[in-house]
């Protein structure tokens, strides 16, 4: 016959509550005390109290035993005085209670254990959950609380909790809605489905909201850099990460003598024409963040201060004898290669170094093409609230805008900023509202010339052109006609990335007429003419 299973036995460990627990005379039975309230739980049986106390509860510990016998008598309480002097200091709690379970020895498979968290100083309770949390025991936590009425008032109620987050799908389900919000948010709500974009999103998410060290963006001109500053920024303020404000300045603006007053401020008469104080933008973003865009563009005297305002939070506004103060973080921006301007002395490697700690590329729209229909539907609603008016687009003019942007053709050179002066400018011709396909056409026509390749019509660089992959007497005997064609098609070949880019960017308009095509083989056919090979012109091999 099986033998029955032993019953586990349950053990509490408590601090003593030198005020809580305390009472005088008969009264004290009707007065609610947590550690005498946890043994006179009916649906709770404690087996063994663990009751620690400072040196100087001896006796009310002593008092708490004897009245835990005679509610609850299967109850064994021991005493441990803890060599604990103030017990607002967390360095001298944590010690103690740390010394006093590493002597300890728990045995899960026999005892379940609760630590009693309702009494001691906060600091003792922060220590006994950071210790549960932990695991150094075994445990879950129990808290006690008055109960209502004067029947149940001494004797209150409990409640056990679990450090095992696993186990609560409720918070772990809202915290996973708190990330996709943040993450929403720094993309202003856009749908992107780039993958590459959206692990950079979700790693800036987090540093953000966990890190004050600088963050530096990288990337093309137009790629974002700026609005995905404003949207940390905000993402911090909402989480009550920062208090001061969002400040932010496009280096290459600044000049000359101006630079260091603007940033770092001056005092009056600093120089001529200082007629009072300016506190510069670093001080105005004291509790806040600092964005400076194109931070390469600073001069050598600029990075060196702020290198000494990023270290010491610190620095010298022109002509003052004192010091000011600004606690900011810093993010910057750059379209520029830092790495190669420390090389060639440009600009300082320990700033680079400061500023380096978080670096995230952000990469050029034509990188994202899966990103340019939810895009070109944030650009709409932008373009709306700037007309006043609800702007749409016909199902055929949107399909038509679309096979233009994700083609090769589509080069967006300025990026986000192209695609939206683009739609700010069909919004505005859209009669009543409504985008039809010859706006967008025009539209088209209008991004075809901007983004034309310099010297693609037959000017003295398109000569230059041929003759470089031709010489110079077989370009001479093209006809002018041939020599046009030709050198644009030479030069839309030296931008492609491979024959078939090249091929889908010259026939982008023909190849939709055709059911079956190779554009790369129509491409190839066509140099031969010339006695031209794609390699000749492009200086690569065709892939």
């Amino acid at each position: 016959m099986a033998q029955k299973a032993k019953a586990r036995r349950t053990v509490v460990i408590g601090m003593l509550g030198t005020t809580l627990d305390t009472g005088v005379g008969s009264q004290r039975w009707v007065r609610w005390r947590p550690t005498v309230s946890l043994c006179q739980q009916e649906d709770l049986l404690v087996h063994r109290l663990e009751l620690l106390h400072p040196p100087h509860g001896t006796s009310l510990a002593a008092v708490i035993r004897d009245d835990i016998a005679q509610v609850s008598p299967e109850t064994e309480v021991r005493l441990t005085s803890l060599p604990i002097r103030d017990p607002w200091n967390l360095e001298e709690t944590y010690g103690a209670l740390l010394d006093h379970v590493r002597a300890s020895s728990f045995h899960p498979e026999e005892e379940d254990y609760l630590v009693h968290i309702t009494t001691g100083t906060h600091i003792a309770q922060i220590c006994m959950f950071l210790l549960v949390e932990s695991r150094l025991i075994p445990g879950r936590l129990v808290q006690t609380s008055p109960g209502k009425g004067k029947d149940h008032g001494a004797v209150g109620t409990h409640a056990i909790i679990d450090l095992d987050l696993s186990n609560y799908d409720t918070l772990a389900a809202r915290f996973r809605q708190q990330q996709r919000e943040g993450l929403s948010f720094l993309k202003s709500g856009i749908d992107t489905r780039n993958a590459a974009f959206n692990r950079i999103i979700e790693r800036i998410e987090q540093v953000a909201v966990q890190s004050r060290a600088p963050l530096l963006l990288t990337g093309p001109t137009g790629a974002g850099k700026s609005q995905l500053a404003k949207r940390i920024y905000a993402l911090k303020k909402a989480r009550n990460q920062v208090t001061g404000p969002f400040v932010d300045l496009n280096c290459a603006t600044l000049r000359g003598d101006g630079a260091m007053s603007t940033l770092f401020g001056h005092v009056k008469g600093a120089f001529t024409g200082a007629v009072g104080d300016r506190p510069g933008l670093m001080r105005q973003a004291n509790g806040g963040v600092l964005f400076l865009d194109e931070i390469g563009e600073l001069g050598a005297d600029e990075q060196a201060m702020l290198l000494r305002a990023l270290e010491d939070k610190r620095f010298l506004p022109v002509g003052a004898d004192k010091e000011a103060e600004s606690d900011f973080q810093l993010i910057a921006g750059t379209n520029r290669d830092l790495q190669l301007d420390v090389a060639q002395g440009r600009f300082r490697e320990d700033l680079l170094a400061r500023i380096n700690l978080w670096t995230f590329r952000l990469p050029a729209l034509r990188e994202r093409p899966e990103d340019i229909a939810p895009n070109l539907q944030y650009e709409l609603d932008q373009a709306s609230q700037t007309l006043g008016t609800r702007v749409t687009m016909s199902k055929e003019a949107q399909e038509h805008f679309l096979r233009f942007a994700t083609s090769p053709e589509g080069r967006w050179s300025g990026n986000f900023r192209d695609l939206n002066a683009a739609v700010l400018r069909m919004s505005t011709l859209a009669a009543g509202g409504r985008m039809t396909r010859d706006v967008v056409d025009e539209e088209l026509d209008r991004l075809r010339s901007q983004w034309r390749p310099a010297g693609a019509a037959m000017t003295s660089a398109g000569e230059d052109v041929l003759v470089e992959v031709m010489g110079a007497a077989r370009a001479a005997e093209l006809d002018r006609f041939d020599r046009v064609q030709l050198a644009d098609v030479v030069t839309v070949c030296r931008s492609a990335r491979s024959l078939s880019d090249a091929g889908r960017m010259l026939f982008a308009q023909s190849r939709a007429q055709k059911k079956s095509v190779n554009d790369a083989d129509r491409l190839r056919k066509y140099l031969a003419r010339f006695g031209l090979a794609w390699a000749d012109v492009s200086g690569r091999d065709a892939e």
